[in-house]
């Protein structure tokens, strides 16, 4: 089976790394998925979340074509986590200021204004 660059593929856990986890991808060929793109959020030990010999659904990332090494994916292929989450609206100004919105050339004209002013 030739693989490719977006397939995504089922494999076999043969070893767990403090940076990743090795996924046997057929008979002959081997990838890495890094500990970022095992699934989102901060991973403290994960040794813990998998065992050798689980098999795991993968997206391929890359496929070096010099060396043959193949990055993989777990978040890629796993759904949304954030779904069911209220979305927070995040407002770069406080509701409470009661601030308006200045052009840049209005506060030029105020600098000049000052600036000849002071003299």
């Amino acid at each position: 089976m030739k693989l490719k660059i977006g397939d995504i593929v089922e494999g076999t856990i043969n070893g767990i790394q403090q940076y990743g986890i090795f996924v046997k991808l057929n008979s002959q060929q081997e990838g890495l998925i890094h500990i970022s793109e095992v699934r989102s959020g901060y991973i403290k030990d994960i040794g813990r979340e998998f065992k050798v010999g689980t098999t795991i659904k993968v997206m391929i990332l890359d496929i070096d074509p010099y060396n043959g090494e193949i990055s993989l994916s777990r978040r890629a292929v796993m759904p949304f986590e954030n779904e069911n989450k209220k979305r927070y609206i995040h407002f770069w100004t406080s509701k409470r200021a009661n601030m308006d919105f200045k052009t840049c050339q209005d506060a030029l004209d105020k600098q000049i204004n000052d600036f000849f002013t002071k003299k």
